[in-house]
């Protein structure tokens, strides 16, 4: 199986490359500003917003799967166009496609989502996903679109350098009591994102880690994992502000789980003691 990772050099995108490299398949992989470290890759710059660049990288490097893990956030032409621009170029190819979304799409109204619940973006970013899976579902019926949620591991994401941050002092804030995601590890998130691409599994799954945590629970366990002092972390409460998306967003990828082997940890596992 030969895969191509669109985004490779990101947080996740790395994991990609590194977990296909380790189990043997050819891999290449695209950036927008700066090739990835990983090696035994092959790198090719790309913009989602150029078709013509993209049907330049599929054509030469010719992948039987496709990951797309790029996040261009409120970037309509990246974020929503860019995934669309790749499912009408692979339709050409006989090519899977793994389309990586997030639980934004969601506003939190009903608090517990599964994979039939239809989207109801309450953000630019949110919507912008909500787009792309929309496309992607249309044009490419046979691809899988992933939802997930909060990418951890090895405090490298944006979520543990900002409770390294705050412990230190280098930023003030507080982290909220009442905002709660299901925090997923990236490793077991690229795991089961290959896995599914090597499957006959199509459609939408949600990808999440088995806990719903708070994201002042959250820094907590980074902290105490990492061995900070947590009683540095402040907490507050999200509805006492006005800042803009979803409160309460959490996953059930359940249904998803029951059929991989690659299991999808919480994060009081994954950052336990």
């Amino acid at each position: 199986m030969k895969v191509l990772v669109i985004g490779g050099s990101g947080f996740l995108g790395s994991e990609l490359v590194r977990q296909a490299v380790a189990t043997g398949h050819p891999t290449a992989a695209t950036f927008a500003t700066n090739p990835g470290s990983v090696p035994d890759a092959a790198w090719y710059a790309l913009d989602l917003r150029d078709p013509a660049r993209i049907e330049a990288i599929l054509a030469e490097v010719a992948p039987s799967l496709v990951v797309n893990a790029t996040s261009g956030m409120s970037d309509w032409a990246v974020t929503a166009e860019g995934p669309v621009r790749l499912a009408l170029a692979l339709a050409k190819y006989d090519c899977r496609l793994v389309h990586v979304s997030t639980d934004a799409v969601f506003s939190g109204a009903r608090i517990n989502y599964d994979e039939t619940c239809l989207p109801d973006p309450i953000t630019p970013y949110g919507a912008a996903k909500a787009a792309a899976e929309t496309g992607v579902r249309l044009l490419a019926p046979n691809a899988v679109v992933a939802r997930t949620s909060l990418i951890i591991g090895g405090s490298q994401s944006g979520h543990e350098r900002a409770v390294h941050d705050l412990v230190a002092g280098r930023r003030t804030g507080v982290l909220f009591a009442d905002d709660f995601r299901c925090p997923v590890h990236v490793a077991d998130l690229a795991g089961a994102l290959l896995e599914l691409g090597s499957s006959d599994a199509h459609g939408m799954h949600h990808l999440a880690g088995a806990d719903a945590v708070s994201r002042h629970e959250l820094g907590v366990l980074i902290a105490q994992h990492d061995g900070l002092d947590a009683s540095r972390l402040a907490t507050g409460l999200r509805t006492e502000t006005a800042l803009p998306g979803p409160v309460d967003v959490r996953l059930d990828s359940s249904a998803t789980q029951r059929r991989m082997t690659t299991v999808l940890r919480g994060a009081r596992e994954f950052l336990g003691r």
